[in-house]
């Protein structure tokens, strides 16, 4: 396994971290310890010493399931990370209430990271007025923890705000080759991570596993140049290549994503440029497979009346182009109805700022009449 120091630190976590959000379950919803104890085992055998959780994943049983497998091993044998869920808290007494549940789950008496959750705009705001920088810093003085972060859900030029604001110790992005020119950041927010010293974690490396199924002829590309290397390999090798990126983390289910991951990263080459160019041309065929040529500006933004068309256009061409039906039914389905397309009146205001001359109220109705049948099982 490949190790990556954080700065000039002695901290050296593996390249490869066991994201636990995607754990394997009962038919009941709760963590199936059986096979998730062998997987998290099987793990740290072959060098993985980095987990990362938080109090929202599985309910709360992705924190409790850690602190019981965990704690048969030597503290200072693993990295251990959890976060506060920045959309929840309303008061500093209620962070703190979290956090004191967090550490009983947990079953430690310190953490190695612990981040500032999904932070936006809104949030960070939030975050700023309650106190809970300055509270996260004491629990640093303390050794209670020992590194602060935040993983983020934004734009980048917010991304940037909150880099800049303060000190670090580590930040994490959803970061994949798809996601590269992304608008909350991909290559620019690595690049002034890399510029200001900030370690990178990264998430999503596979786009919740839509890389790693693509269109068989996309996918042929692939075997032609390598048989038996898998399509995720592909996208983990891609972020590998980054020097700023540090621990690069997956949401393992299974045995055998934990067994060609853990080869991956174990025996990592950098893609050539043969293999760069590879991943070049499937990003260019899977973006023609978009509904329509938004590029998510929000020049058509703010709706008179609500509606959050870039946001609507991006989880209805990222269904076209992935197909990854799961996912875009969960979107879809949290997603406010007051935002959704069922509150456009046919103004046509967003048409007249649109750059890209969109035909934004006939897409609006076309993207509804393809994502709310997704659903209908579900309402």
């Amino acid at each position: 396994m490949l190790y990556r120091a954080l700065g000039k630190t002695d901290t050296a976590p593996s390249l490869l971290g066991f994201g636990c959000m995607r754990m394997p379950l009962n038919m009941n919803g709760t963590v199936n310890y059986d096979i998730a104890t062998e997987m998290i085992n099987y793990a740290i055998e072959n060098g993985v010493n980095y987990f990362d959780t938080s109090c929202v994943y599985h309910n709360g049983h992705s924190e409790a399931f850690l602190g019981d497998v965990l704690s048969e091993y030597p503290r200072d044998s693993f990295y251990l990370t959890t976060k506060l869920p920045s959309w929840e808290i309303h008061s500093l007494a209620e962070a703190k209430s979290i956090f004191d549940e967090q550490m009983q789950r947990l079953k430690t008496e310190y953490l190695d990271f612990y981040l500032l959750q999904a932070l936006n705009r809104h949030d960070w705001a939030k975050m700023k007025e309650l106190g809970i920088l300055e509270w996260c810093d004491e629990l640093k003085k303390s050794g209670i923890i020992r590194n602060f972060g935040f993983s983020f859900h934004d734009n980048y030029e917010v991304f940037e705000q909150i880099l800049t604001y303060r000190e670090w110790d580590c930040c994490m992005i959803q970061f994949n080759y798809m996601d590269a020119d992304d608008e909350h950041g991909g290559i620019k927010a690595h690049d002034l991570c890399e510029k200001l010293g900030v370690p990178l974690f990264v998430m999503e490396p596979v786009k919740g596993g839509s890389l790693s199924n693509l269109p068989a002829d996309l996918n042929q590309m692939l075997v032609d140049i390598n048989p038996i290397a898998t399509a995720s390999s592909w996208a983990l090798r891609w972020v590998a290549g980054f020097p700023q990126v540090k621990i690069i983390l997956s949401g393992m289910n299974n045995m055998d994503q934990l067994r060609d991951n853990i080869e991956t990263l174990s025996s990592y080459t950098p893609l050539n440029e043969d293999e760069k160019s590879i991943i070049e041309i499937i990003k260019v065929e899977r973006n023609k497979l978009v509904n329509n040529q938004c590029t998510y500006c929000n020049y058509c933004q703010p709706c008179p009346n609500g509606v959050s068309i870039s946001r609507v256009f991006k989880i209805w061409n990222d269904y076209s182009v992935y197909n990854n039906r799961e996912a875009v039914k969960w979107e879809w389905f949290t997603f406010p109805k007051e935002k959704k397309p069922v509150s456009c009146t046919y103004c046509g205001v967003c048409e007249k700022r649109c750059s890209q001359k969109i035909s934004i109220r006939e897409d609006l109705i076309d993207a509804q009449n393809i994502l709310n049948p997704i659903i209908k099982d579900w309402e």
